[in-house]
């Protein structure tokens, strides 16, 4: 049996091939996608347009996605259909790349798992279930300490003339953006939540200026007074933490955590690893049973 994973946020999604033992056959990438911003077709034509997608296609046999924005049945639909155009021999199940990432993290105990990357959510995992207290509101009303979230307070603090004159400096001369093209960017183009997150590889340049450490302390201190503190009993269970940018930046959020009493578990760059694992272990054996 072939089994395809996929672990999707906004910007990436990473494709792992196995096999019922958990052997891996392949890894591959896309593009993110999210119903939010991406219909079937996209998500036909880009996994057609993928040489490693193709060349599994009719053996695999199995599917599971997990991505951002993939939070209700109509939503998953989307990206289902999309799917089961390309793989077509295969039963193809779509959920939330919360579950993902509950899953990867999961190590036996009841936890809080946390994604921190183009955008941010969290949820509680008992090892049956996962469940949600506060919603994920996207990069407008919510994201908070995600790529989207910091990026945005960057442009801000450039734009109002604020930012530490040096960081300025730097910002200015590689990107060159005037206020009109990143208000262009940002209210007229499409996948404005992926252009703000972007600047987050020019932030970590600039992680020891003290403006940026008390910008990275801020954003992270919003995502767990609204996503970790809204559970009861977070300070009795482990928080996990995957993404880009709670991996890159793991310092601060550390610190954050540590004196809002939190027992921090793993911080993991992306899931896919660990979600192979646990399809082996959890769901492929309870099919083979």
């Amino acid at each position: 049996m072939k089994i395809l994973i996929a672990d999707s946020g906004s910007t990436k999604c990473d494709w792992m091939a196995i096999d019922a033992a958990g052997q891996v056959l392949g890894e591959f990438n896309t593009m993110g996608f999210n119903p939010y911003f991406h219909d079937a077709n996209l998500v036909e034509k880009v996994m057609l347009g993928t040489p490693e997608a193709v060349a599994l296609a009719s053996d695999v046999e199995r599917v599971y996605f997990y991505g951002a924005g993939s939070s209700s049945e109509d939503l998953c639909a989307v990206i289902r259909e999309g799917l089961e155009r390309v793989f077509t021999k295969a039963v193809v199940l779509v959920g939330h790349d919360l579950d993902g990432a509950a899953y990867s993290t999961y190590e036996g105990e009841p936890a809080i798992t946390c994604i921190i990357g183009t955008g941010s959510n969290s949820c509680y995992f008992d090892g049956q279930t996962t469940h949600e207290v506060v919603p994920a509101l996207a990069y407008i009303l919510g994201d908070e300490a995600s790529g989207s979230w910091f990026g945005k307070r960057l442009l801000t603090s450039h734009l109002y003339h604020k930012l530490d004159p040096t960081v300025n400096e730097d910002f200015v001369n590689p990107y060159g953006f005037s206020k009109d093209d990143i208000v262009n960017r940002v209210y007229k183009e499409a996948n404005a939540n992926v252009f703000l997150a972007s600047f987050m590889t020019f932030l970590g340049r600039h992680q020891e200026v003290p403006q940026i450490i008390s910008l990275l302390e801020e954003g992270f201190q919003e995502f767990v007074d609204a996503h970790i503190k809204c559970y009861d009993n977070y300070r009795d269970v482990p928080v996990h933490f995957v993404g880009s940018v709670a991996y890159h930046f793991q310092p601060v959020l550390r610190h954050v955590c540590e004196r809002e009493g939190i027992r921090v578990g793993q911080i993991i760059k992306r899931p896919i690893d660990g979600l192979s694992s646990y399809h082996v272990r959890y769901i492929l054996s309870e099919h083979q049973a």
